[in-house]
Formats: structure tokens, sequence, C-alpha cells
């Protein structure tokens, strides 16, 4: 008798795997201005903050790949300062990206971007670029240990890559964060001087953070910029700030799972197709004699619910000879 169904009941007929896959992404300072004569860099009316897109944003092919903001704290000495321009608009960025990012302490009060990643009572960022990468490019996550962004250092305005430095994710590879709401982060540094934090990358998030003061005179001379968060508006700022980014990169990750099948046909089974043509004047037209033994070819397997629904299918990549002197095992991998 021809089986065409068999129930997969034990445990060792099905196995689950888990594949991590990571591509390189790099975002050359081009693309961030010159080469589209800004074209491809988006400005909103509320101006709160700018995207950037990989072509001009008006083009049906152009894809959205990060944008752009700055922010202080409301105990900011720029939230006071006379000069000061879109007070408000900066604090409730700040105070969005901190609410997320970083959360609330047990009494309440929302806790600020801290450089060491501890969340007690040390060095506070207060003033911060912000920058959110498109989940397109994120995936699933950032990979640890592969974030770097090259700066440009020079206080002259119009060579600002004369002088630059790198920062990145150096040891999050062996050292990481896991206290904030949004997932696991690391903490940015200078190469070369990786006892000074300088800000934070969130891995999940896909959201890099950093102090405004990676500009100052402590950094590889750089020019002191930090002024320019309290006395511009945001999109002036983001402008500025995005004209000293020589390159970014990293590399993503996207989470394959998988669930194996391991579909068994004894010896006695499936020895029979079940394709109407398998027979001919009751005949097994593939048998040269009539005493031969059944024989089959396999070319297709099919999952199927409960309810005996068909869910999925499975091509072979050439069929398989079945008989009653043979056994097969087909593994059959659904990924998702």
């Amino acid at each position: 008798m021809a089986t065409f169904y068999k129930p997969i009941t034990s445990s060792a007929d099905v196995a689950t795997t888990k594949t991590l896959l990571h591509e390189a992404i790099p975002l050359t300072g081009t693309i961030l201005s010159g080469t589209y004569s800004e074209a491809n860099i988006k400005t909103y009316t509320h101006g709160m903050f700018q995207s950037v897109f990989d072509y001009p944003y008006l083009s049906s092919s152009a894809n959205h790949i990060l944008d752009l903001s700055c922010g202080f704290s409301s105990d900011s000495a720029l939230s006071g300062a006379t000069s000061a321009t879109e007070v408000s608009k900066k604090i409730n960025i700040y105070n969005q990206f901190s609410q997320i990012l970083v959360g609330y302490d047990v009494t309440g009060t929302l806790m600020q971007f801290d450089k060491s990643g501890s969340a007690a009572s040390g060095v506070k960022m207060k003033e911060v670029f912000i920058v959110p990468f498109s989940r397109l490019l994120v995936k699933d996550e950032i990979k640890k240990g592969s974030f770097t962004v090259t700066l440009g250092t020079s206080t002259v305005y119009n060579t600002p890559f004369t002088t630059t430095s790198t920062i990145g994710d150096y040891q999050a590879t062996s050292s990481y964060y896991a206290n904030s709401p949004a997932g696991e982060y690391g903490l940015l540094f200078v190469s070369g001087a990786l006892t000074q934090p300088v800000g934070h990358v969130y891995y999940q998030a896909g959201v890099a953070i950093l102090t405004a003061s990676v500009f100052t005179t402590n950094f590889s001379g750089a020019v002191d910029v930090t002024g320019t968060v309290a006395s511009a508006s945001i999109n002036t700022v983001s402008d500025n700030f995005r004209r000293r980014i020589q390159n970014i990169q990293f590399n993503n990750t996207t989470e394959l799972n998988s669930t194996i099948y391991f579909c068994r046909a004894n010896h006695n089974e499936f020895n029979y197709s079940s394709n109407p043509t398998y027979l001919e004047d009751s005949q097994i037209v593939v048998k040269q004699y009539s005493t031969s033994s059944p024989v089959a070819y396999i070319t297709t397997v099919g999952l199927y619910d409960d309810k005996d629904q068909l869910v999925a299918v499975a091509k072979l990549s050439e069929p398989l000879r079945k008989d009653p002197s043979t056994e097969l095992t087909v593994r059959v991998r659904l990924d998702y």
C-alpha cells in the first residue's frame, strides 16, 4: 500500500538553529555632504532633525539611511545661555532619547546619558549629537565592536579633515552594558584615548550618541564648537556636524532562525508514487518486469499542519530513487 503521509512526532526529527548574518555598512562623508549638492538632505518645517538619504530624496529609488539632531538637558549650562536658540526643541529632543535609551530611576526621575554607562552619579553627557540609523541599514542590530566614525577636527572650517579623530566601540566585544530600556550598548572612545568615553552606540536601537565636547581641544586639538549647540538652530548644528563626518562604518546583524525537519523514509515507506502517471493499465510503468520490486523517485516533500493543510513545500535538486531496499532521510529547513 502506498504511503503518502507520515507524522513527525519525535523530537529527534526536529531541530532548531540560529545563525547571525553580518553585512558591512560603509557610509562615506560624500553621502553626508557634497555628492548630490545636498539634494539628498531633507529638512523639515518642525526643525527638530534632518534626514539623510542615499540619493536625492525626491527620487523614487532613494533610501533613508540616518537622521541627525542635537539636544541638551534642562540643567545644562547651555539651556540658560543668553545666545541660546530653540531651547525647548533641544531639551525635548534630549528628553525623548533619554526616555527611550536611558529611562527613569526608582523615583521616576528621567536619567541622563552617563559617559561611563553608570546609572549612578557619574559624569553626565548633557549636550549631545544624536544619530539614529535607518532600520534598513541596522537590520536586527549593530554588531558589537564594529562601529567607527571618523570626524574632521581641524580648526579651519573649510578644510575640516586636515586633522581627524576616529571614534569607535573598541571595548565592546568584551565589555558592554545592558542597563538600557532599549537593549545593549557600548561606550565610544577616541582611538588612542580609551580611558575617556565620548558617547554610546545602542546596538538594537541603532542609535549613536556623541557628547558635544568631542570637538573641544581635549580631543586631538579639535576646534571647540560646543557653543554652536546652544547658539544655532538644530538644522544648522546638524549641517555643521555632518560636514565634519568623514566616514561611518559598522556591521549590521540579521538573526536567521531555522527549524530543521528530518523526514525519514523507511525501507517499506514511500515506494509508490502519488503521480497518476505512475500506473498505466494497472501496471507500474517504471517497472521493467511485473515481478520487480516497486520503485519511486522522490522529488518533493510537503509539510502539513495538524489539520492536514499544506503549509510548506520543499523541492529536491534531483529525484531520489526509493525502493524497498533503501532508506532515505530528507533534511528540510525552514528559515524565518
